[in-house]
């Protein structure tokens, strides 16, 4: 089966090389194609939008088992349990908040997408079906959490 791909836009953002400390507070504009403007008619309304866009700068070899953030000190676990960008299929998917929309761009706050990533889709973040208060995570990332 094969599988194609329009981008609807592009992230705008300082993030040329890697993605920095810190990407949580970044701001960054996403800009659709023209012809996709009359389809954000309404996404003022939210707070938070799921952006879904190709980790185009990522080169690498997919490896089943990694050891998350490339740390040793952390248990090797499957790739699926992680969000290591290095993926079959390097498709990049992050709440952000919005902050602002001017026609057929979006001004967000807290994406980790490097500078021109075609975004794939947008999706607004319904806090009734998207927030799972009790789920659960492993040790590990709690470690990590309170790391950070």
């Amino acid at each position: 089966m094969s599988i194609h791909f329009e981008p609807i836009g592009i992230v705008q953002n300082q993030f040329i090389d890697k993605i920095p400390e810190k990407w949580e507070s970044a701001v960054h504009r996403i800009v659709l194609e023209e012809k996709w403007a009359p389809a954000l008619d309404g996404i003022e309304e939210f707070s938070h939008l799921y952006i879904l866009f190709w980790l185009h700068g990522i080169k690498g070899e997919v490896a089943l088992h990694v050891h998350p953030e490339s740390r040793q000190d952390l248990p090797a676990v499957g790739l699926f349990a992680t969000r290591t960008p290095y993926r079959p299929n390097p498709i990049g998917l992050q709440v952000v908040e919005l902050i602002a929309r001017e026609g057929n761009v979006l001004t967000v706050r807290g994406l980790d997408a490097l500078n021109g990533s075609p975004v794939l889709d947008i999706k607004p973040y319904l806090p009734r079906g998207d927030s799972i208060p009790k789920a659960k995570i492993p040790t590990w990332l709690k470690k990590l959490w309170a790391e950070h």
